[in-house]
């Protein structure tokens, strides 16, 4: 297997993109930029990673950064648990190991958030430790290339694919390896439309061989999305509006949003304002209908959300005891330091650009 690393090594150090994590050998800057990697393309994460490095040049300044900061930088990226534990890690870092990340690879899988591939990925590339990545690049690579049909999300697939990456990994050079075989995955041995006729190892790819360079890899189990019609109230009072932070638990934890509810299905407009739930919103509260907005819809990977935002201005605020006395009156330039979720923010950009209208889910 040594000629097929060579190989994947000669082709990286000729055809790599120029990436700001690249080049270094900083624990800090590397694990940032695989966190962030692991929730986007390297075209929209390359934004994200700038920003933060940007507030926050060391572990430090991350460390001593407030949660909101944090989650603000990071709004837009979705999975924000991650978010939650990027912080608690440089935390950590700092008060238990002094500012400097652990050099081995326990050391850096006991730090919150940092599974199997980021502790590999910061021990190969900053201390240049023997250990294999496996990200989806990886599974895809090695499937193809010995023909394996194991599938990827199974407990026999993960140790099976753990054990042939860590079979194939030059030990001597496990960094430049390591990134010879993401970069690869990424750029020319992709999910579709691979680039074969470019590829330095095809003569041994036993998938390109068996024409079965579109089955591989494997995957025994199919996301099955489950659709969630949501309906959310913008409400106003002069230049404020009303919202509050989300707890600990869901999708969304420690975000802000509007005050809302779920139905079990798509509403017209007549239907969705003689529910229920909006009944009990707004009961009691003098208020002026302004629109109606069509619905915008947000994939997750087990959920389709669905939702539609209605525009309602009151002529004074909502007494204490009312279920909308438990949110608070933000203005704009103060949401501008608060995150939201991402259908949130779209529902923000639609408004300022007056795209409303009346429709049906």
């Amino acid at each position: 297997m040594e000629h097929l690393s060579a190989a994947l090594c000669q082709w990286y150090a000729a055809n790599q993109r120029k990436l700001p994590w690249r080049g270094t050998h900083d624990p800090y800057k590397i694990w940032l930029s695989e966190v962030i990697l692991q929730q986007t393309r390297v075209a929209q994460g390359l934004a994200y990673y700038q920003r933060f490095v940007e507030a926050f040049p060391t572990v430090a300044d991350l460390a001593q950064a407030s949660g909101e900061r944090v989650t603000r930088l990071w709004q837009g990226l979705g999975y924000y648990s991650r978010a939650r534990n990027l912080h608690l890690a440089a935390q950590q870092v700092v008060e238990r190991h002094g500012g400097r990340f652990p050099e081995s690879y326990a050391g850096l899988r006991a730090l919150p958030g940092v599974g199997d591939y980021t502790a590999a990925a910061v021990a190969s590339l900053a201390f240049g430790l023997p250990h294999a990545v496996v990200d989806g690049n990886v599974y895809r690579v090695i499937s193809r290339l010995l023909g394996i049909s194991t599938p990827i999300d199974s407990g026999a697939g993960k140790r099976e694919f753990a054990s042939l990456a860590q079979a194939l990994l030059d030990k001597a050079r496990p960094a430049l390896h390591n990134q010879a075989m993401m970069e690869f995955g990424a750029t020319l041995c992709t999910p579709k439309s691979p680039q074969c006729g470019r590829c330095p190892v095809a003569d041994a790819c036993v998938a390109l061989r068996s024409g079965r360079v579109d089955e591989l890899p494997v995957k025994a189990k199919k996301i099955v999305q489950k659709d969630r019609f949501l309906v959310y109230l913008f409400i106003t009072w002069g230049d404020s509006f009303l919202a509050r932070q989300r707890g600990d638990d869901g999708i969304w934890a420690r975000l802000h949003e509007f005050p809302g509810f779920e139905v079990e299905g798509p509403l017209t407009d007549s239907e969705l304002l003689a529910s229920e739930p909006f009944a009990a919103l707004t009961q009691g509260l003098a208020h002026e209908l302004e629109a109606i907005g069509p619905p915008l819809t947000h994939l997750l990977t087990h959920q389709r959300i669905w939702a539609r935002f209605v525009e309602l201005r009151l002529q004074g605020p909502p007494p204490p005891e009312h279920p909308l006395g438990e949110y608070t009156w933000l203005s704009p330039s103060r949401s501008e330091d608060l995150a939201f979720p991402k259908l949130m923010l779209r529902f923000f950009d639609q408004r300022r650009q007056g795209r409303q209208s009346p429709s049906l889910f």
